[in-house]
């Protein structure tokens, strides 16, 4: 196994999984053999645990990941759809923002590799019974061309997710992992990490 030396934040909605702290511990183990230290958002929340629900224990928690971002040398990132929407987690998607800001290296990964249009197409379909539709054309610039039945524009066209996770991860050199399996999709981003920390460690 790899010593490891580089700590690496662990994104996503892994924190509102079932056994996340079992996952936690998985996915350690993996950055640990790409000679990274795999470190998860309950990492820096022990304090912050001991108080009761409520608007100033989450606040304590959104201050105790931030500083475990300003602390990392990298990300990596699970963007799956949330809670059964084509979207992901947008706690996680206001990390990836942050992290670009502080000028991080990303590495993005999931098990879901349709595009959003057709994430957005299979939510309507299931949740409401609905169907996407061409939008009438209109003057204001378009990212793609269909609607949902709410007339939101479809955006994003061949990207996995809403463009700015995908360019953002990007923007930092980064690109996203696809697999069904998602330790293997995990592994294949942290590989690509570790490559990344230790040749800008070298440079």
């Amino acid at each position: 196994m790899k010593k490891s030396s580089f700590p690496v934040y662990l994104a996503g909605d892994l924190v509102f999984r079932p056994n996340a702290l079992a996952l936690f511990e998985r996915l350690k183990g993996l950055c640990a053999e790409e000679g990274l230290e795999g470190i998860a958002p309950f990492d820096g929340q022990a304090d912050a645990r001991a108080l009761p629900p409520g608007r100033e224990t989450i606040l304590a928690f959104v201050r105790a990941d931030r500083t475990l971002m300003d602390d990392c040398a990298g990300a990596l990132i699970c963007i799956d759809p949330f809670r059964r929407s084509a979207d992901m987690d947008p706690g996680t998607a206001v990390e990836i923002g942050y992290l670009l800001g502080i000028g991080k290296p990303m590495e993005g990964y999931t098990t879901d590799g349709r595009s959003y249009h057709e994430k957005v197409g299979s939510y309507w379909r299931d949740a409401w019974n609905g169907s996407l539709s061409l939008r009438p054309s209109c003057d204001a610039p378009s990212s793609g061309a269909e609607e949902d039945p709410d007339g939101m524009l479809v955006h994003s066209d061949g990207l996995m997710q809403n463009g700015m996770i995908e360019g953002f991860i990007g923007f930092s050199g980064g690109t996203v992992a696809v697999d069904n399996n998602f330790e293997i999709a995990f592994h294949h981003a942290a590989r690509r990490l570790a490559r990344r920390l230790q040749e800008r460690s070298l440079a």
